[in-house]
């Protein structure tokens, strides 16, 4: 199958969206398909990328470190019609997502929409919340998704949303899948740990509780600096390591100050993906107290790790820790500090058999496995219910036969 997807945000831009359209391309390919990514140009992006096209693109309102496709539906539509796609993946609801339904609708081709971000968690960027309303988020994505074949929902809070918004396309709900050999890794070993620690100004005896996100309000971190002076009194050994960069560095840091902990706690700013492993390799404990997620790939890439999580709970994440050994969730902010000192005192050991069985959920062979059969069936789906299809019932035949082949060469 040859699949385009359509992306405001991939690498080198480094965000949960750009790695799970990465591991998902990836994942497609080892089982054969051929995957292309339409995408923002962008100044740090390397000259030549294999099967990347990089359209015109400016820096996106109030988000400077990430861009939106201003042009090209020509170009792109005249590409995806030389490569012969089968399907269109959409990633965003801005530029290239529009780019990406109008080549669909050019090449008459299925569009498939996976939608990654709970916008309503985000409306304090544009003129603080005062001109875009949850209300006006509502008739723009339910206007967006209903024209697509249908819709991927990285989890039941995406679907709970949609729904909200009266979105009536299909939908499947699809955890997003990371790398497993990427955390679980042999070759990272205690002496590799205890130097980043050592980097890190951590000794011996001492926990390294991990934060690691964007660094951006709707994470939540302030809540846990604000009650790390509380863990602080009961685990005076403590120490937190927030991992990232973003707009909200400046106030957690002065916040710190202002409660008497900056040396308790350190910003290292952006790490580069290929040494994330080594940072949840070499921490105690991992945290999060944000409420904006909708596939939580760090919280996934800790229990690959082996790193056990104290998070703030949601559908998704009490599934997702859904065994003492893996962590716990807690149900409101305020709960934060409390589960964190009752779970670290209970000292519960991993338990590996949990962990293994936990990443067959979450490894990416599953992921890419799920899709690849929504696109099978989004595919049947749009011959059978596009009405400027010619001949539906053959081309619904011809359709079932394709997908008969690739499931044939899968078996295989």
């Amino acid at each position: 199958m040859r699949i385009g997807f359509f992306t405001d945000t991939y690498f080198p831009q480094v965000s949960g969206v750009a790695t799970s359209i990465r591991t998902l391309k990836n994942e497609l390919e080892k089982q054969g398909h051929e995957v292309y990514i339409f995408t923002t140009t962008d100044p740090d992006a390397d000259e030549f990328e294999k099967d990347i096209v990089r359209m015109p693109s400016v820096p996106f309102i109030s988000f400077k470190d990430r861009r939106i496709v201003v042009r090209g539906i020509w170009f792109a539509y005249q590409i995806a019609k030389e490569l012969e796609l089968e399907v269109i993946h959409t990633h965003t609801e801005f530029g290239a997502g529009f780019l990406g339904k109008m080549v669909a609708n050019r090449l008459r081709i299925p569009v498939v929409h996976t939608y990654h971000t709970m916008y309503e968690d985000y409306l304090h960027y544009i003129a603080n919340g005062k001109v875009v309303r949850p209300t006006h988020v509502k008739h723009f994505i339910k206007m967006f998704v209903n024209h697509s074949t249908g819709v991927v929902c990285p989890s039941k809070r995406v679907v709970d949303t949609l729904k909200r918004y009266e979105v009536d396309v299909p939908m499947r709900i699809i955890p997003t899948g990371i790398d497993i050999s990427h955390f679980v890794r042999s070759d990272i070993t205690k002496n590799d740990t205890d130097k980043l620690r050592e980097n890190l100004g951590i000794h011996d005896g001492e926990l390294m509780i991990l934060s690691l996100s964007r660094i951006s309000y709707e994470k939540n971190i302030h809540v846990i600096v604000q009650q790390f002076p509380e863990i602080l009194m009961s685990c005076p050994n403590a120490r937190l390591v927030i991992v990232g960069k973003g707009p909200y560095r400046e106030d957690l840091e002065e916040l710190t100050r202002e409660l008497g902990i900056e040396s308790y706690v350190q910003f290292t700013g952006e790490v580069p993906h290929e040494e994330v492993a080594f940072y949840y390799h070499a921490a105690d404990y991992f945290v999060s107290a944000s409420t904006s997620e909708t596939q939580g790939l760090t919280y996934a890439e800790a229990i690959a790790s082996g790193t056990q999580c104290i998070v703030e709970g949601n559908d998704y994440l009490n599934q997702l820790i859904n065994h003492e050994s893996l962590g716990i969730t807690f149900e409101h902010n305020e709960d934060f500090s409390d589960s964190f000192i009752r779970y670290i005192q209970q000292n519960i050991p991993l338990d590996t058999e949990v962990q293994q069985n936990k990443l067959v959920e979450i490894s990416a062979e599953r992921f890419g496995s799920e899709i690849l059969k929504f696109y099978q069936e989004m595919i049947v789906y749009y011959a059978e219910n596009h009405k400027e299809v010619k001949s539906p019932a053959r081309t619904v035949q011809k359709m079932r036969v394709r997908i008969n082949s690739l499931r044939n060469s899968e078996d295989k």
